[in-house]
């Protein structure tokens, strides 16, 4: 560790780039680094000057630039936040391990498994810490579930019915998610990629087949040009008169498949407005002695076991993640900085995720079951 890497409390300093600095992801993790000790941000990287030079403000960073690069090769920099559209994190990941830099990469981590293992193999070869944000692990009523799980509450895991749905609102404009040019697969590598990361991570299994039926079912909405996911919800019900066209990505899709113990799963993804939360359990978890329900909105658990009525156990509020740099990411990769073990989501778990997320996709398209390889 060299002396301009080390606080004045002997941590690992964060020197932190970002890329995709000013985006709906780029914008929160700014805000929560900023409160972060051991850390500063010191180099930006946006499109849009004037919302870089606002984040310039904001962050005190000494560099700003629509130029990815350069931050990759600032000379203070030795963490990269990669925020971009997934088909835009390949060769700024790629750069950044030949650089020397730590890592954090926004999931999926690439458009396809290829990247991604790509990806896992540079930072792995180079020896470098690296994170991939699957912030369900984090969340209170899975935690929870987790440790009745453990516990052998439920017995063995033979069936799982998982609903992800995040609803948009009617009329908010397109976004680049919804443009197949870059986004890796639509619902299912956006938010399918965090539920398989859950389940993996609950289980400890992985799939082997998956079939799939995914569309674009969202009627047509405005299309306002290249703005982010924040301003499209800020512009939901002001865009009269705007061109209009449907998204090329999938907006929906249900998947089922088979884990390597022979359990099995249905997984239903949704972005669609009319798909909406709170009215079934997020998570259904069969097990040969009992059954979980898990409502995230209300923080419910609720068990069932034969002959028995269902009944709440447990109430774990979702009051949010608090500052995830703070709490989970910079000590976590202090810790493996310092060649202690530890069990936070990296690249490795986003390839993995991937050749799932992938493996739904090719059946959405074949319309047979797929591999998971």
């Amino acid at each position: 560790m060299s002396p301009e890497n080390e606080s004045n409390s002997g941590e690992f300093q964060f020197n932190v780039g970002v890329i995709g600095a000013t985006g709906y992801i780029g914008a929160p993790y700014r805000a929560e680094i900023r409160e972060a000790t051991g850390a500063r941000i010191v180099a930006l990287c946006a499109r849009r000057r004037e919302l870089l030079d606002q984040a310039g403000e904001e962050d005190g960073a000494g560099l700003l630039t629509d130029n990815w690069r350069e931050v990759v090769s600032h000379q203070d920099v030795n963490f990269v936040i990669v925020a971009t559209p997934d088909a835009l994190h390949h060769e700024a990941v790629m750069a950044c391990a030949e650089a020397g830099k730590h890592l954090l990469c926004e999931k999926p981590v690439g458009v396809n498994a290829s990247e991604a293992y790509e990806m896992w193999s540079a930072y792995r070869d180079a020896g470098l810490a690296h994170y991939v944000p699957f912030w369900t692990r984090f969340c209170a009523p899975f935690v929870r579930a987790r440790e009745l799980l453990e516990s052998g509450l439920l017995g063995e895991i033979r069936g799982v019915v998982y609903r992800w749905h995040n609803p948009r609102p009617d009329d908010m404009p397109l976004t680049w998610r919804d443009d197949a040019g870059l986004s890796a697969a639509g619902s299912i590598a956006d938010v399918g990629s965090h539920a398989y990361d859950t389940l993996r991570w609950l289980l400890g299994r992985e799939a082997t087949r998956v079939q799939a039926h995914a569309d674009t079912i969202t009627p047509a909405r405005s299309d306002l040009g290249a703005i982010n996911l924040t301003e499209a919800l800020g512009q939901s019900g002001s865009q009269s008169g705007a061109p209009r066209s449907k998204g090329t990505t999938f907006d929906y899709a249900s998947v089922a498949w088979e884990f390597d113990d022979g359990a099995v799963a249905t997984l239903v993804l949704s972005h669609t407005p009319f798909f909406r939360k709170g009215i079934a359990p997020e998570l259904e978890l069969h097990g040969t002695k009992a059954s979980l329900g898990l409502d995230r909105v209300s923080g419910s658990l609720t068990l069932a076991k034969p002959g028995e009525p269902a009944e709440i156990i447990d109430t774990v509020p979702n009051n949010g993640f608090g500052n995830r740099f703070a709490k989970y990411v910079f000590p976590s990769l202090r810790q493996a900085l310092a060649g202690e073990e530890t069990d936070h989501p990296d690249l490795k778990d986003g390839w993995r995720v991937q050749l799932f997320t992938d493996a739904a996709a090719r059946s959405a398209r074949s319309g047979r079951w797929e591999t998971v390889e």
